[in-house]
């Protein structure tokens, strides 16, 4: 399976890695909090990984518009 990178706010897809090419060690996944990990990552039933993360665009939206981040799903 593979570990899959959306945009927590537009749900853009921002790229996918092979789950055989690294490990939750190399990316850095496993000095998340419990509650860290809630809010980041999600597994499927089939094996797959998704990370949620904010892509550039909605960044510097929310950094433009600070009031966005008040909104549940502000960039929609």
């Amino acid at each position: 399976m593979a570990i899959h990178y959306v945009c927590r706010h537009c749900r853009t897809v921002l790229g996918s890695i092979p789950r055989s090419a690294v490990s939750e060690m190399k990316l850095g996944l496993h000095s998340l909090t419990p509650a860290e990990r809630r809010d980041i990552i999600a597994y499927d039933s089939e094996g797959g990984i998704t990370v949620k993360v904010t892509c550039d665009y909605c960044k510097e939206a929310l950094e433009y518009n600070p009031e966005l981040s008040l909104l549940a799903n502000p960039l929609q």
